[in-house]
């Protein structure tokens, strides 16, 4: 059985109380840094970008049809206001018989244009494929075997390859396509094409899996998330 040490005239000393006060000033001053930290850099994001975007937004009004002209302050987040009510706008006349027909027609207009239309093809298609609500592209997080045997990395998987990459492949093998991020900066990594019997499908979203990467596996996913998404993907 543990015995209880005799009080000794040490604890009593001020330098033993002292470094006890010490170490919850520390403490407190540390708890403080977690909660206003992410807090503050949470604002700086948000506002720069609201001010970038009013910046840009700004510029292509007149100074008459802001509010700024009529009140004696800079109202803020009004770039994106407008932003969004274009964006919606422009959407929906892309989807009108009259809006598609001039979107088809400025499409052929820069198709004609040698350097321009390849960039505007691969940026369209990078875009359709990302905000696509039909997709599939980045719904799956998956697990290889990666840089060596017994050494598993996390993988985006995306679209399975087309015909130009299929007939280069092993016939009769079933592959996919894989991203693998690298750790802390996910927009820089490898792409892969590998059999789909090599890729293991985890139950981790998109957004648990990113932040378990740029976290360096500090931030892990919270088992009742990954539960949740495992009986989303397999219903009983």
């Amino acid at each position: 059985m543990t015995q209880i040490p005799p009080f000794s005239e040490t604890d009593a000393r001020p330098g033993a109380a002292g470094r006890g006060f010490g170490a919850r000033v520390r403490n407190w001053f540390l708890t403080g840094v977690v909660v206003a930290g992410p807090l503050a850099v949470t604002a700086y994001i948000v506002w720069w970008f609201v001010d970038a975007i009013d910046a840009a937004v700004r510029g292509l009004l007149p100074a008459t049809a802001l509010p700024d002209a009529y009140l004696p302050f800079r109202v803020p987040g009004l770039g994106v206001v407008f932003a969004f009510l274009g964006l919606t706008l422009l959407g929906f006349a892309a989807t009108n018989i009259a809006g598609r027909s001039f979107l088809l027609l400025g499409e052929a207009m820069l198709a004609r244009m040698p350097v321009v239309r390849s960039i505007y093809k691969s940026l369209k298609q990078i875009f359709e494929t990302l905000f696509s609500q039909s997709g599939q592209s980045f719904r799956k997080v998956g697990m290889i075997e990666f840089p060596a045997r017994g050494a598993w990395s996390l993988v985006f998987i995306s679209s399975p390859p087309g015909p130009g990459v299929v007939e280069n492949l092993v016939a009769g093998e079933a592959y996919v396509s894989v991203f693998l991020p690298c750790t802390p900066n996910p927009t820089t990594g490898f792409f892969f094409y590998l059999p789909a019997r090599e890729v293991v499908e985890t139950a981790l979203t998109p957004e648990a899996a990113a932040k378990l990467i740029m976290s360096c596996g500090v931030i892990q996913p919270d088992p009742p998330a990954v539960l949740a998404a495992l009986a989303a993907t397999k219903p009983l």
